[in-house]
């Protein structure tokens, strides 16, 4: 009798042992949900400690405007020029979005971010030997604005990545950050400038800015290929969106009141008589209030709704400056309104991921959030531009805090609108549901009826093959 091969039985061993035992990785695939916290909290004080040492150098740029409105440190230069000096960096910032959306895709996160610290770094050391106004549109606006697009963009989509539920909560600490540093800047660069001078102050602040920011991006780690996200800087078929077409107003609207309270505030304090160090202060409390303000509105955003609480929040910022701003004749006043409306006017950057997240779906975060930079890079130019040539006009500061609590209710309004589509998406997805559900209940019961009517035959054909037999 021919026996088979050793080697032959054994691979027909091999392979009864494969269909029977399949292959643990295909029937247990990996989980790429967030892990709704552990390293994300490493990556999201991380990021809290980045936007305090870049955007916080920004909001304290209301203290170096105040300064040179003040002191005529560029002779010939005009107010609107100053106020481009800190728009054009904000114009920067959001028109390089797309090359850092790329960036990350090719060359990494870590890598991206360290070009931005470069760039910030050099900005500020550079300000520091300006002696012209154009020396200045081309360090602290220009190249300030690159690096702290290089460093703001990538940064701004890590943190939605790492969490589901807190989602809100995560984003609102990270960039509370930035209200911090704001404040802290302010006060610093204000003393800096009275007791050491215009340039070391800016060196200074350049050698903070590159040590601890080269110290947090490397603790950055990007779940982006995880999740799925999509690395791309345009998709145009999100404006046929029209939820997303709302997300858009809101983010315009909600911008040209911001950064108007960002910049003015600090000048605002020298119109009505007070001092540069109460100036300071001013700006300093505004920052503040975003910092306690941001996280409040993250924590409260999962449990209410983060279209809810951006909604009320925006118009809670536009009522104020209308009700307290317009009646700010004293420092006493007006400490209360920057601290007041801090803890609501900066709401849009605590919930503007989550919100993106929520109406295009995660995986299009870094898309969707690239085309709002884009988009508000031009209220973020003409802002403040807008606010000093209202008051230049009227030479009253009046017809700006109208503008800029009117700007606040018309961003609120898309957020209402927004909630309407989303009340009309929850029921269409109930009653789909139950629709499902309706469906698999009518074929359950047939399944039921045409086993029963199986059996009556079954019985039926037993039935006559005995009575055959009897016969």
């Amino acid at each position: 009798m021919h026996k088979k091969p050793e080697h032959d039985v054994q691979s027909t061993r091999d392979q009864a042992k494969e269909t029977i035992e399949p292959n643990s990785q295909s029937t247990h695939p990996v989980d790429d949900s967030p892990p709704d916290g552990g390293y994300g909290w490493v990556c999201t004080v991380a990021a809290a400690t980045i936007n305090a040492h870049s955007w916080g150098f920004n909001s304290a740029y209301a203290v170096f405007l105040a300064h040179y409105l003040n002191n005529n440190i560029f002779p010939g230069a005009t107010s609107l020029q100053y106020a481009l000096v800190g728009s054009l960096s904000l114009t920067c910032l959001m028109l390089i979005s797309p090359v850092a959306t790329l960036a990350v895709g090719k060359i990494g996160i870590r890598a991206t971010m360290m070009c931005g610290v470069v760039l910030e770094t050099a900005s500020l050391l550079c300000a520091s030997w300006a002696t012209e106004i154009w020396h200045l549109f081309l360090t602290q606006g220009l190249v300030f604005g690159m690096g702290l697009g290089l460093i703001f963009i990538p940064v701004a989509a890590v943190v939605p990545q790492w969490f589901t539920t807190k989602r809100s909560l995560a984003s609102g600490i990270s960039l509370a950050g930035a209200g911090l540093g704001g404040a802290v800047y302010s006060l610093a660069a204000a003393a800096m400038m009275r007791n050491l001078g215009l340039r070391l102050t800016y060196r200074i602040m350049g050698s903070i800015a590159f040590v601890v920011n080269t110290s947090c991006t490397l603790l950055i780690k990007d779940r982006s290929r995880v999740t799925g996200s999509k690395q791309v800087a345009f998709d145009a078929r999100l404006f046929k969106r029209w939820e997303y077409t709302l997300l858009l107003g809101f983010s315009v609207f909600s911008m040209l009141g911001y950064f108007i309270l960002i910049f003015s505030l600090a000048n605002f304090a020298n119109h009505i008589g007070l001092n540069s160090s109460q100036a300071s202060v001013a700006s300093a409390l505004f920052n503040i209030g975003q910092a306690i303000g941001r996280p409040l509105i993250g924590y409260f955003s999962d449990r209410t709704g983060r279209i809810n609480m951006a909604g009320s929040m925006t118009f809670l910022a536009g009522v104020l400056p209308l009700v307290i701003w317009t009646n700010t004749e004293n420092y006493g006043v007006l400490i209360f309104f920057a601290l007041v409306e801090g803890l609501v006017a900066g709401n849009f950057w605590a919930t503007i991921a989550p919100l993106v997240a929520e109406v295009v779906g995660l995986e299009n975060v870094p898309c969707g959030l690239n085309l709002i930079w884009l988009i508000i890079a031009i209220p973020c130019t003409f802002s403040e531009p807008i606010a000093l040539e209202i008051f230049s006009g009227t030479g009253s500061y009046l017809g700006t805090q109208l503008f800029t609590g009117f700007m606040y209710i018309a961003a609120a309004g898309c957020m209402l609108a927004l909630r309407g589509w989303k009340i009309a998406q929850i029921t269409q997805s109930a009653n789909k549901n139950d629709t499902d559900k309706v469906g698999t209940a009518a074929a359950s019961a047939m399944s039921h009826c045409a086993g029963e009517r199986e059996e009556i035959r079954a019985d039926d054909c037993l039935y006559k093959c005995f009575k055959w037999a009897n016969v």
